[in-house]
Formats: structure tokens, sequence, C-alpha cells
């Protein structure tokens, strides 16, 4: 598809990628489907008006093109989720180059994305979670590794981390301190406590692996010695399913959604969680947990000031 693009569109993408990783911190992946996603755009408006657009064709795309895209788009199967998420990044685009070029891009801005329905996730139950940290220590004859994958899920629950953020970790974070800082996604940071239990699982894998530890290499390897691969995290849960008969929605990232469910199921208050996991959003927080309006309520009663 980059053969849609002119030369002048592909710098001002390739541009506005670059001020997003610069300024806002986007993430490897994040930028790769910004790209994926816009070039995509800039494909069918090649196909649909004839030629490749320049910078100039694309500040008179108006609601006629945008509508006949996202027609094509789901013409051609792509889910309304999809394609939110990529109307999402065309409008991103818009916004930079409207402002570096000096054009209003309302036409681009107001459209509205397809609406489909959110799908919440699913925690594991209080005692599921802690069998999963137990039995997942039996799927390798290897000690360290046995050692090495218990320590990866008791952080995913025991901290809230997403995978990409345990095992983003190094040497230099050995051994495990009372709060890590960690920075998440979109370079966002946040301290995160350190149970006793997490500590100690990573310090035992750390007294049964084979590689030195040193301070820039990752933390968990994989048996070559490199960074542990989070498929081989992914592959060990779902042994873990089989042999507890788990739901397939038990993956490695359902161990996040369980802490902050657990959490609030538990007294915790939702701003802290929303600071535990990272997020920018309160709203996001409410869907990552398994919270229902009665549980909400309570939460609000007990911190509103008027309450």
């Amino acid at each position: 598809m980059s053969l849609a693009l002119s030369d002048g569109a592909r710098a001002a993408l390739s541009d506005w990628l670059a001020q997003e990783k610069a300024l806002n911190g986007a993430a490897e992946n994040t930028l790769a489907a910004y790209g994926r996603d816009v070039t995509g755009f800039l494909a069918f408006l090649a196909e649909y008006q004839g030629a490749a657009p320049g910078t100039g064709a694309l500040a008179r795309v108006g609601l006629r093109e945008m509508r006949a895209w996202m027609a094509h788009e789901r013409g051609r199967g792509v889910a309304a989720r999809s394609l939110a998420r990529s109307l999402s990044a065309v409008k991103g685009f818009y916004r930079w180059l409207g402002r570096r070029d000096g054009f209003e891009p309302t036409a681009v801005l107001s459209v509205r994305a397809p609406k489909f329905s959110r799908k919440l996730p699913r925690p594991l139950a209080e005692d599921a979670a802690r069998a999963v940290i137990g039995t997942v220590e039996l799927q390798s004859d290897t000690p360290w590794v046995a050692a090495r994958d218990a320590a990866v899920v008791t952080l995913l629950y025991g901290c809230g981390l997403r995978i990409s953020e345990a095992l983003g970790l190094t040497g230099r974070d050995a051994p495990l301190p009372e709060a890590l800082r960690i920075h998440g996604k979109g370079g966002k940071e946040r301290m995160v406590p350190v149970i006793p239990a997490a500590r100690a699982a990573v310090d035992r894998y750390l007294a049964l692996c084979p590689f030195e530890p040193g301070p820039d290499a990752p933390l968990f390897r994989g048996v070559r010695g490199g960074a542990l691969n989070p498929r081989l995290v992914a592959k060990a849960m779902e042994r873990v399913r089989l042999q507890l008969g788990l739901p397939a929605t038990a993956t490695p990232h359902a161990l996040r959604h369980s802490f902050a469910t657990h959490l609030l199921g538990a007294g915790g208050d939702l701003r802290a969680i929303q600071e535990l996991l990272g997020h920018a959003s309160l709203s996001t927080t409410q869907a990552y947990t398994a919270v229902d309006t009665a549980r909400l309520m309570e939460v609000y009663a007990a911190a509103h000031p008027k309450a």
C-alpha cells in the first residue's frame, strides 16, 4: 500500500509519527498501528480518486470521501471496533496536518465513529487467581523456568502490571524494592507497590536462573538467555487453563484485570486503583474492573464531600 502514497503524503505521515513518538511517547506498537491505519486510508483515497493524493489533495478531503472510505471498510468485513480505531488514527493525523499546513480539517474530524459494544474484561475469581499462581510453576520440568513463570504471573496479579511492563524489567530492578517505578503506555510513569510474595518469587527465580542479571539485561530470560518472549508466558497460562478447567479468557492480561477487581471488591478506592494501573481516565478503570453499579455508588457515597 506504500505505492499509494505520494512523496508529500509519505513525508507527512513520517513526520506525524515522529512527533507522536517524541512528544506523546507513543509506543512502537502504537506507532505501527497508526502507520497501517493511515496508510490504508491513503491507499483507499488513491483508488477512489484515481491518483495518490498529495498534501494539497488531502486538505480537500470532505464528507463524501470519508463516508465512502468507511463504507468500503465495512464492506470488506472490517469490524466496527477496528474501524473506530482506524478513524481515530486518521483524525489524529489530520489534526496535525491541518495545524502544519494551515487548513481546517472539520470534515474529517466531524465524522462519527461506528458504534460498538465495549467488551468488558473477565477477571478470575480470587481462588482461581491463587490457583493459577500455584499451578503455573508445575508446567516446566526445568526448575529455574518454573520459578521464572511463577514470578511473572505473581507480578501480573500481585502488582497489576501489564505483561510488557513485567518483561521490561531489567537486572537494575533486582532485588525488587517495596515500590517499583514503572513506565507504562505513552511513557506514563507510576509507582507500584510490590507485595512480599512478588519479591520472594522474583528472588527465588534469580537464585535459580543460570544467567547473570546484568543491570541492563532483561530480568526475565528465555532458555537461551535472551529476553523472555511474552508468548511463552501465554503458553504457560494455556496449560494452566487446561489443568484447572478455566475459560479461554484466563490469559496473562486477565491477571491484571483480577488485580484491579479484587482490590476494588476489598474496599479499594477507584482513584487509587486508577493510579496503580496507570490509566489516564477513570472511566477506563471502571470498565477494567468487574464493578457493578451498587459498588460504584458505595465508592461515590464514601468519597463525595457532599454525600
